[in-house]
């Protein structure tokens, strides 16, 4: 008996012993909630649960590299904090998959301790459900809901049609009245002294008829004036472009420099429209929109990934190979802004050389609606439009009037040595501005400044 008692006990401790190893193994002694944490802050620039993305979809890797490489969680645990080194060492399953991602070599994680790991493997593991947002329900109208409205439809239909009722009737009795008029001696007066035809007419007003058609002539000159003053003047002027493209999400929400994709402006003439892999260095490893906490009215999220699969497509780019085909596909912008051919503007310029003086100058003017850029005195507050439109003028009159207010920092070491003379010369000039120097007085209105 006591034989049988002994052997029963080593047995449950072995049973013990195997589920706990096999529940260590398959990752279920971390914290699944912790390691979701972990995931997103290091794993998600390059892998995915469910996909490929640079690396391999990462659900239910342990088991994966048990089953492929006959390798145990102690293995991943090596992998994941110094995947060179282990591949270093001549491990075989290391170096297979190393030529299989295309030599794509992994970041290192030497600052997550084991614990970390065993989270994230427990993650990928055993994922938690997304938690399901909660909506209010309306409920339902029903009949007796519906009952007051109605009629209240009704009351608002019959005082109406009232109304109208009222109103013919009082029509009619004033056409009576005028009926009774026309019948009347005085009338018959009247009409012995009006004007009979429009020579009559034009003989006894022509002076007030003169003064009419000079009124208008003078209208219609300064109206024609007016137009072609305009034309070519597209403020507000937002065109749909064949990808759609939020600036709202990306300058705003994510708080990209603009010269991270408009490079040029900085360093030449023109800022030019970024090419597609300027795109493709974010969209590379970003495929889907995730971001729920903000999204345009009549959009959805199958909206925000279609337009990321026409990246995908005008690169040639396939995500489920992670490599590029080479059929790539030219993308037609709509041209927003665009001076005319005779006018000359240099964005590095304005960007570079006159940036401080032009945020000086615009927040001095707006002190309600400051800018911390010098690209949105120009192009307006470019991080809050979804669709970007010309935000001014771009006339030759509004440019002027950027110039005469404008002032230039002459306390820089160029402009100080520069404009030294200049300087001196202009504080007499304008003792009234306190020795201010604006750029029209440095040559900012010469004509040859801008026009060829």
């Amino acid at each position: 008996m006591i034989s049988w008692r002994k052997h029963y006990k080593k047995t449950l401790i072995a049973i013990g012993l195997l589920l706990s190893t096999s529940a260590s193994f398959y990752g279920q002694d971390g914290d699944p909630k912790n390691g979701e944490k972990l995931f997103k802050a290091n794993c998600t620039a390059c892998h995915a649960l469910d996909k490929q993305v640079i690396g391999p979809p990462l659900k239910g890797v342990v088991e994966r590299v048990k089953t492929e490489g006959g390798v145990d969680k102690d293995w991943l645990h090596k992998w994941i904090k110094d995947n060179k080194a282990l591949r270093a060492s001549g491990d075989k399953y290391a170096n297979e998959i190393f030529e299989k991602y295309n030599k794509t070599e992994m970041l290192q994680f030497p600052n997550l301790t084991e614990k970390d790991i065993d989270d994230i493997l427990a993650f990928t593991t055993n994922p938690p459900a997304p938690e399901e947002k909660k909506t209010e329900a309306t409920p339902a109208p029903g009949a007796d809901a519906a009952a007051p409205a109605d009629k209240s439809t009704t009351n608002i239909v019959i005082i109406s049609l009232l109304a109208i009722a009222g109103l013919l009737v009082w029509i009619l009795v004033k056409l009576r009245q005028l009926v009774k008029l026309g019948q009347s001696e005085e009338l018959t007066g009247l009409n012995e002294t009006r004007v009979r035809s429009f020579k009559e007419m034009y003989e006894k007003f022509h002076y007030v008829g003169k003064g009419i058609i000079a009124v208008l002539a003078i209208l219609a000159a300064y109206g024609v004036w007016n137009w072609l003053m305009w034309i070519g003047v597209y403020k507000g002027y937002k065109p749909e472009q064949p990808i759609y493209f939020s600036h709202k999400i990306h300058a705003g929400e994510q708080k990209i420099d603009c010269q991270l994709c408009h490079s040029s402006a900085k360093y030449g003439k023109v800022s030019e429209i970024p090419s597609m892999n300027v795109c493709m260095n974010c969209h590379r490893t970003i495929s889907e929109y995730n971001a729920d906490h903000y999204m345009e009215p009549g959009k959805d999220k199958a909206f925000y990934d279609g337009e990321i699969q026409k990246i995908y497509a005008a690169t040639g780019w396939d995500p489920a190979k992670q490599q590029y085909t080479g059929k790539t596909q030219p993308v037609e912008w709509t041209r927003i802004h665009n001076m005319p051919d005779f006018v000359y503007f240099n964005h590095s310029q304005h960007v570079i050389a006159g940036e401080q003086a032009i945020i000086n100058s615009f927040n001095k003017k707006n002190p309600n609606n400051k800018i911390d850029v010098v690209c949105k005195a120009c192009h307006g507050k470019i991080d809050t439009m979804n669709v970007v439109q010309m935000a001014n003028d771009f006339t030759m009159g509004w440019c002027i009037e950027c110039h005469r207010t404008t002032e230039v920092d002459m306390n820089n070491g160029y402009n100080k040595e520069y404009f030294k003379n200049l300087h001196d010369k202009l504080k007499k000039q304008y003792p009234q501005d306190g020795g201010k120097i604006t750029v029209d007085a440095i040559g900012g209105l010469e004509c040859g400044k801008c026009h060829y």
